[in-house]
């Protein structure tokens, strides 16, 4: 996991674990009848490929799901975690106990094809934004009970993480500023747990909204839904704020046909939340060979 630092690591390896302890438990239950119908002492060997070119992502979630039902399994990984691969490559080998190896099959598949897809499509965005400074960033729009597991692959995909969730950095959204009396009171109020939030970022409509917004000393912008021309006159609007302007990011109805062009007018950030709710699974297959 070249992709995270130590800590965040083990954070990540405890997460993995309890994912696929969750799924197993929902997809194997009191036992598996069907693979009950092998010899308890037969082994297999086995390959998983992938069917379609793609970004590999999950490796980690799959061999947890492996090693979960046979511990013993022997894995050796040919395409390595964040890699392209073409379609019909052969990512994993493994040799183990029939039993497990078909218990656990549909587990692993499973993450590998949701966590390939997230990251090749985020690759995919990443890419047509190349050369420009925008970062691509995903959102809380996520699958629920796998938020870590999607946001992973989107850094492995190139991507870059907005907020996990309401705990952890301030998003001052429009019905936010409405309850709270205005965009200069919401942002007061928000200094009070400033200590306790990576950052505090507040949504604007308008650029009327945006000079407010900077007038009283937000560092990091949100401008929904705007225009082109609205975007470059924000982005000039705050390049020249005596204040020093904040950090821009672009959010709402963004595409990938559109993307470059948004990227173009200077912005910092483009937050897509259609990178991990909107993917199509990437194709994956595992295939058995009975050992003599």
């Amino acid at each position: 996991m070249t992709y995270l630092d130590d800590e965040t690591r083990q954070s990540l390896h405890a997460q993995v674990l309890l994912d696929v302890a969750r799924a197993l438990q929902e997809d194997v239950g009191s036992g598996d009848l069907t693979a009950g119908l092998i010899d308890p002492a037969r082994r297999a060997r086995g390959r998983i490929l992938v069917r379609e070119a793609a970004v590999l992502c999950g490796t980690p979630w799959a061999e947890a799901a492996l090693r979960a039902l046979d511990p013993t399994v022997q894995l050796t990984w040919h395409v390595a975690e964040g890699q392209r691969c073409a379609a019909d490559t052969v990512v994993l080998e493994f040799e183990g106990n029939a039993r497990a190896l078909l218990s656990a099959e549909r587990t692993a598949l499973n993450f590998l094809q949701l966590l390939s897809a997230v990251a090749t499509k985020t690759a995919t965005y990443v890419q047509a934004v190349a050369g420009t400074k925008a970062h691509i960033v995903d959102t809380r729009k996520t699958l629920p009970g796998l938020r870590l597991a999607e946001k992973y692959a989107v850094r492995v995909g190139g991507g870059t993480n907005h907020r996990i969730g309401l705990h952890d950095a301030v998003l001052i959204k429009e019905n936010h500023i409405a309850a709270a009396g205005g965009i200069t009171a919401v942002l007061r109020a928000a200094e009070k747990v400033a200590a306790r939030a990576q950052f505090i970022e507040i949504e604007v409509e308008t650029l009327e909204q945006l000079q407010e917004a900077l007038d009283a000393g937000a560092k990091m912008v949100l401008l929904d839904n705007m225009p082109l021309t609205t975007l470059r006159e924000a982005v000039r609007t705050n390049a020249a704020h005596a204040g020093g302007g904040a950090i821009l990011e672009i959010s709402g109805g963004v595409t990938l046909d559109g993307l470059r062009a948004l990227a173009e007018t200077g912005v910092d950030r483009i937050s897509i939340g259609t990178l991990t709710k909107d993917v199509k699974a990437t194709d994956f297959s595992m295939r058995l060979q009975e050992l003599p």
